[in-house]
C-alpha cells in the first residue's frame, strides 16, 4: 500500500501545495498513491495522538509513506526519530519530496537515522543543561524554589480545597470513594489525605473500606 501524507498545522493552511509535490513525485517513480491521510494539527502534538499514529499501526512490512518533507512528520528530531524507528522496524519505506530520502531499512538509512539521534541527544543534554543553570542562577539571587515550607498544611497546599463543597455533598449523597476521585481526577491517597485534613470524620470515616 503507499500511502500519501499531508499534515497542516491550521486551518488557514492547505495542504494542496504538498498534495502537488507528492503527485509530482509519486510519478517520477511510476508509483500511485493508494490512500491519502490528511489532518489538521500541530506537529508538537505527539503522533500517537494523531492520525499518522493510527497510519503508522495500520502499515505493513512493504508498505510506503510519501510526505513533502521530514517536518511534516513532526516538529522535533525526537519525534521524527521516534517515527523512523517504528518504520524501519515493521519494514515501511519513508519519502520526502523535498529532501529527496527514501528512508528504510538499509545501511543508509540506518546512517541517517543514527544522525538525527546523535542530534537529538545532544539538543535533549543542552536543554537540561540550560535548566539547570537557569535554577542555579535562581537559587543563587535568592528565589526559593519548589512548594513552599508549611504550605501542605493549609488549604493552598492541596489541589482538592477547591472542591471541597462538592466532596462533602458526594459524601452526603453516598458517592463512593472511586467515583469522587474519577470526577476531580486524584487518587485514593490524594481524596484521603484532603478528607483528613478538611472534612469531618462523621462524613467518610465509617465508609473507608469501601471502593
Amino acid at each position: 500500500m503507499i500511502y500519501g501524507y499531508l499534515r497542516v498545522s491550521t486551518d488557514q493552511q492547505t495542504v494542496e501545495n504538498q498534495r502537488f509535490e507528492i503527485k509530482t513525485q509519486a510519478q517520477r517513480q511510476e508509483m500511485e498513491i493508494e490512500t491519502w491521510v490528511e489532518e489538521t494539527v500541530s506537529g508538537t502534538v505527539k503522533f500517537t495522538n494523531r492520525k499518522l499514529g493510527k497510519l503508522l499501526r495500520k502499515a505493513e512490512k512493504g508498505d510506503v509513506i510519501v510526505c513533502s518533507e521530514l517536518s511534516r512528520l513532526g516538529r522535533s528530531l525526537l519525534q521524527i526519530m521516534s517515527i523512523l524507528n517504528i518504520c524501519m522496524e515493521k519494514g515501511i519505506l519513508i519519502i520526502t519530496c523535498k529532501e529527496g530520502y527514501r528512508l528504510g531499512d538499509d545501511i543508509q538509512s540506518k546512517v541517517l537515522a543514527f544522525a538525527f539521534g546523535l542530534v537529538a541527544e545532544l539538543e535533549r543534554n543542552l536543554i537540561s543543561q540550560r535548566t539547570k543553570e537557569a535554577l542555579a542562577r535562581k537559587k543563587a539571587e535568592g528565589v526559593i524554589l519548589g512548594r513552599k515550607k508549611g504550605i501542605e498544611n493549609t488549604p493552598e497546599g492541596y489541589k482538592l480545597y477547591p472542591k471541597k463543597e462538592y466532596i462533602e455533598k458526594a459524601l452526603k449523597r453516598g458517592l463512593s470513594f472511586r467515583k469522587i476521585c474519577k470526577r476531580c481526577r486524584c487518587s485514593r491517597n490524594t481524596l484521603m489525605r484532603f478528607l483528613e485534613k478538611f472534612v469531618d470524620e462523621e462524613h467518610w470515616i465509617g465508609r473507608c473500606k469501601k471502593k
